[in-house]
């Protein structure tokens, strides 16, 4: 009795825990998923820092432009010996005191101010289609890793019901050995099939819990986490390949990136080139002096106001491996736009080949599923009859099991293949065609 006891405080006990860490697992649609992929993901947290840095870079070109203001001051003693000779009070003591305030405003820059700015301009906008690539990366990452987790779901629920198979089968030839219609063969055959469900059902639990870790680390949570929907996808139609290649070439993030770094490639040659030319630009300031030399004391204001051309004649042609290198940055993104473009339609092949595929496949699997039910059932019916043996109906159950798992694979291969062709066109997130 006391055995008894404490075997149902274990129990208990056990359930209590289970129960109490089960609730502290948070349970995520798919929408929730991305929503949290948008906001914790490390790549889209990095992309956005990018974002600064590009305002940062913007307003440091943009100061180009604008006025230059330095305030001066200076107190200092002098006193130099050696100019006795020539000038006997600057060898005494001197003492100088001064504040000014000078401002400088470029006037001419023979367009590298200007095409500075519009450079750091078009950084900007390349940093923002950087992030969207990456918000559409981890949207992807993520529906892989939500719907490998619901796959993995389907075949420990498969894995489970062939395990309960078995064990009714088990029973039957337990009971019917009992009645003398059964030899212990067909015991020791039920018990091995028994067993050998076992494996299955562990090695999907085990599944599960490691598909539920890599969610995790793709949302960039520290939580407990699972996941809640199902495999099943509406089918749509697809577009052409023309349709794609349009949508792809308008929406891309990474296409967009490369034109921008064009735009800026371009400007930064026109920085180059002026390196070497002449620039204007207005100078003035104002302040005040005080000079004091032995008992002579003088201060008073003091202004100025200018004009100041610069020309480097001869810079040792730096400026010419500058503008070397800066057209050559030019044209290497033009070859990578070129190489992405070529990307992408190869991209864009492959994924409307495997939405075609998968479709196909669940229309094929859904009817095969419904062949094996009804081929299952039609051998038990015989088998209870007396007219189908144990074989046949193992038979059908495999095939039955088989034809379950191949469709659950097909639906969740279909929905990826939907993610991947919008990803190719550039709308994930943003023409969102799965349906959890």
């Amino acid at each position: 009795m006391k055995q008894l006891s404490f075997l149902l405080l274990l129990i208990g006990t056990i359930f209590f825990f289970s129960s109490f860490s089960e609730a502290q697992i948070r349970v995520l649609t798919f929408h929730e998923a991305a929503m949290i992929a948008a906001d914790h993901n490390r790549g889209i947290q990095k992309a956005r820092e990018n974002i600064n840095w590009a305002k940062g870079k913007y307003i440091e070109e943009r100061a180009a432009a604008l006025p230059q203001v330095t305030i001066t001051g200076l107190a200092a003693r002098d006193k130099d010996e050696s100019q006795k000779l020539f000038a006997p009070i600057m060898a005494e003591r001197v003492q100088k005191l001064f504040s000014d305030v000078e401002v400088r405003q470029p006037l001419f820059t023979w367009g590298q101010v200007s095409s500075a700015i519009r450079a750091a301009e078009a950084g900007f906008e390349s940093a923002k289609e950087q992030v969207r690539f990456y918000s559409q990366a981890a949207r992807k990452d993520a529906a892989t890793a939500f719907y490998d987790i619901l796959l993995a779901r389907e075949f420990h629920t498969l894995a489970m019901q062939n395990a309960e198979q078995k064990k009714r089968h088990l029973n039957e030839a337990s009971r019917k050995y009992e009645l003398g219609t059964a030899t212990d063969y067909d015991v020791l055959a039920a018990e091995v099939a028994l067993r050998n469900a076992h494996p299955e059902v562990i090695r999907t639990e085990n599944q599960i819990r490691i598909l539920r870790e890599r969610l995790r680390y793709v949302l960039g949570v520290n939580e407990e986490i699972d996941v809640s929907g199902n495999l099943d996808a509406q089918l749509i139609p697809c577009p052409s390949y023309e349709e794609i290649i349009e949508r792809a070439q308008k929406h891309r993030p990474e296409l967009a990136d490369l034109r921008h770094r064009l735009k800026m490639s371009a400007e930064l040659i026109h920085v180059a080139d002026a390196g070497n030319k002449p620039r204007l630009d207005a100078r003035g300031g104002y302040g005040w002096r005080q000079l004091e030399v032995t008992d002579y004391k003088s201060d008073g204001p003091a202004w100025s106001i200018g004009i100041q051309l610069s020309f480097p004649v001869f810079d040792g042609l730096r400026t010419r491996g500058r503008s070397v290198q800066a057209k050559s940055d030019h044209k290497r993104i033009q070859i990578e736009e070129a190489r992405q473009a070529d990307e992408i339609a190869l991209e864009a092949r492959d994924a409307l080949n495997s939405v075609r595929e998968a479709e196909e496949i669940v229309r094929s699997m859904t009817s095969a599923v419904t062949l094996a039910e009804r081929l299952l059932a039609m051998s038990e019916q015989g088998y209870i009859q007396g007219v189908k043996i144990r074989l046949e109906v193992d038979d059908a159950e495999l095939n039955l099991l088989q034809a379950k798992g191949n469709l659950s694979r097909a639906k969740r291969n279909y929905i990826l293949s939907l993610t991947q062709l919008d990803w190719v066109m550039g709308v994930l997130g943003e023409n969102n065609n799965l349906k959890p």
